[in-house]
């Protein structure tokens, strides 16, 4: 008869036996098809990825796919991708489109952009097909770049320029809202420096030449290709519209400048009136002393009788003088 422990012990075995079938059975089909396709993956990687909770599926297509295109990336690599919380699948994807193409894209590159939150793949498709952008984004609001020549006529103008990605400048290059930006900033300036807007007309390449020498894809996550012109349309006179609200302004400033003489000569003439009327009081003020006078002068005895009549008899003769001058009807010579 078996002791206990003997059947203990066995119990212990035959679950451990079965455990192990089970996960044999779970990931052998994982084993066999990265067998097959050369890109094998042992047992206790499989159970180990997941202990550490990291799909073994996603893992190992991506390694197969990854030794099927040439490219030879440890398992543990793409684990400690997918644990920093990295899409394992899409930065193969994006490395075989690379290999592809030619473009040199290592592991670690592929990995730093796509933790950085960039479309890897995206990148990479923009690498080999470049895309247009539009100038301005008709999505802002804003329909065409307004430009002003020195002649003072306006041009809106539609552009489309062609980019493609620079992967080395990708992490911490600037998007394509500064590449928008900036071939608007370099389209008005270079209509800006256009003395006569017909010959923006006549030459458009000349705005993509002009813009392109700048080289305003700098510091951006993009290497500008082309610059094209689609549309340039001819908008307001803005300098004849300036001239006009300047005349108007400089209007307005001489009538106020004019009004302001105007009261101030209206000030002066009334302070002219009323100087005028003190003098004419003090006249009368002297005038009426001179009776005080002619008095005195009867009693101190410098002045007779006679003296008087003669005195009132020059000025009877001088206000006869002053109402026929007055009058106008005096002798004619």
């Amino acid at each position: 008869m078996e002791s206990p422990w003997m059947i203990a012990l066995l119990v212990v075995v035959g679950i451990a036996l079965l455990v192990f079938l089970v996960l044999i059975l779970q990931y052998l089909n994982l084993y066999i098809q990265a067998l097959v396709s050369g890109a094998r993956v042992g047992f206790p990687d499989l159970i180990g990825m997941r202990l550490r909770k990291v799909s073994p599926m996603s893992i190992v297509n991506a390694r197969i796919q990854a030794t099927r295109a040439g490219l030879q990336i440890s398992t543990r690599e793409m684990e400690t991708h997918f644990l920093a919380g990295g899409n394992v699948q899409r930065v193969i994807s994006a490395m075989i489109a690379a290999h592809k193409a030619g473009i040199d894209l290592t592991w670690q590159t592929a990995t730093a952009i796509d933790l950085a939150g960039r479309d890897i793949l995206d990148a990479v498709q923009t690498s080999v097909n470049p895309k247009v952008i539009d100038v301005p984004n008709p999505t802002f609001g804003q329909p065409t770049i307004d430009g002003v020549a020195q002649d003072g006529i306006q041009l809106r103008v539609k552009a489309r320029v062609t980019v493609r990605t620079a992967i080395n400048r990708l992490v911490g290059g600037a998007t394509e809202e500064t590449v928008i930006a900036r071939v608007g900033e370099g389209i008005v300036n270079a209509i800006g420096s256009a003395e006569d807007y017909k010959h923006v007309l006549k030459n458009p390449d000349s705005i993509s030449k002009a813009v392109l020498n700048k080289g305003l894809d700098a510091n951006t996550a993009f290497e500008i290709l082309s610059i094209d012109i689609a549309e340039i349309t001819v908008g307001e006179n803005v300098g004849a519209k300036l001239a006009a609200d300047r005349a108007e302004s400089d209007k307005r400033r001489f009538q106020a400048e004019a009004e302001q003489r105007r009261a101030m000569a209206v000030a002066q003439e009334q302070e002219n009136v009323a100087k005028q009327a003190e003098n004419r009081a003090a006249v009368v003020l002297a005038e009426a002393e001179i009776p005080r006078g002619i008095a005195e002068a009867f009693r101190s005895g410098n002045l007779g009788v006679m003296d008087y009549y003669k005195l009132k008899n020059v000025q009877a003769d001088t206000q006869m003088r002053e109402a026929v001058a007055g009058s106008g009807n005096g002798p004619k010579a």
